[in-house]
């Protein structure tokens, strides 16, 4: 019974928003990108941004397809994607140039793409902490391919488990609300 009880909790979770302040916008965050340069999220002011974490030997891989599907539809648009390839969740041990050479031969991948980082406890990166701290526990990635997108307003506007595929109908509509926003 308590299994169940803290499988419950877990499955429901990620549907919790806590009424976010923002003592700062995301615009205050960068990474290190997958090729050593800074990624600057200030140079993303009035776009939508989705930061996915990502993985190379998950279930939800494959995904990365949809995702560079959705760069190229929206890019012009003002939505900017950035992969951040975490081994959290232990499905990726490669090295980042492992990652980028698997993601641009097998998906040829074209969005910004971080360097391996945690997204998970006090090791998260500080993007992933400012996060949860503004949106609640739904901003936690659960699993590999968890969607944060954040709005023109530099806020978190929604989260996505990774079980919601970058194509689903209501993972689009939220980003095509937010790029008209």
């Amino acid at each position: 019974m308590k299994i169940l009880y803290i499988f419950f909790f877990l499955m429901f979770s990620f549907f919790n928003k806590a009424s976010a302040n923002y003592n700062n916008l995301v615009y205050d965050y960068e990474f290190t990108s997958i090729a050593g340069d800074i990624i600057k999220l200030s140079d993303y002011k009035n776009k939508v941004v989705v930061i996915v974490n990502v993985a190379s030997r998950c279930g939800y891989t494959p995904q990365y397809e949809d995702l560079q599907s959705l760069w190229s539809m929206y890019k012009e648009q003002g939505l900017v994607i950035i992969g951040v390839p975490t081994n959290n969740f232990r499905q990726e041990p490669g090295s980042n140039q492992e990652i980028k050479d698997f993601c641009e031969t097998n998906f040829g991948i074209s969005f910004p793409m971080t360097e391996k980082v945690d997204v998970l406890g006090k090791n998260a990166h500080p993007f992933y902490k400012w996060a949860k701290d503004n949106h609640g526990v739904s901003a936690i990635p659960k699993w590999n391919f968890h969607k944060i997108i954040i709005g023109r307003n530099g806020k978190v506007a929604d989260t996505f488990a990774s079980f919601t595929k970058p194509n689903s109908k209501k993972f689009l509509k939220v980003i095509e609300d937010q790029i008209k926003n």
